[in-house]
């Protein structure tokens, strides 16, 4: 778990990206693994959803190591589609416990979500998702979705 000491330019960073290839259980282990060790000397906290080839991910932390994050992420070769969604000041993390949450999620279960079933029952994909429902999509995942299944 990582502390949160007083952190005066707290942000979380929303970003969507299509993976260069289909990544299997393997290799989100490998990259969760990576990411995990990396965040913790970062202090960044957060959490990843993958679905049928795309990352739904929240950074959060120091402003200047979010955005550092960010940078390196855009030019990892594993990822296409690097879009920042959202970069906003928070009051306190969300992921504490995490330096990475992971959860894989089906189309079926966002279909269940109001305000993006709509969204995914048109086999639209998390790169496609604009400010307010990538808003959605972090609400019902702090109102309890997939939270159980983080590893």
């Amino acid at each position: 778990m990582i502390e949160n000491p007083v952190e005066v330019d707290l942000v979380h960073c929303i970003y969507t990206s299509a993976g260069t290839v289909e990544f299997d259980k393997e290799q989100i282990v490998s990259l969760l693994d990576a990411a995990r060790i990396n965040n913790s000397t970062l202090n960044v906290t957060g959490m990843l959803l993958y679905d049928d080839g795309a990352f739904f991910q929240v950074l959060e932390g120091d402003r200047e190591m979010v955005e550092k994050l960010f940078e390196k992420i855009s030019k990892d070769k594993r990822h296409d589609r690097v879009t920042k969604i959202i970069v906003e000041a928070i009051e306190e993390r969300d992921f504490s416990e995490w330096t990475m949450g992971y959860s894989g999620v089906s189309k079926e279960d966002l279909k269940k979500i109001t305000g993006l079933n709509d969204f995914f029952s048109t086999k639209k994909c998390f790169t496609d998702l604009d400010e307010g429902r990538s808003k959605k999509l972090l609400s019902a995942f702090k109102e309890g979705q997939w939270r159980a299944t983080l590893r």
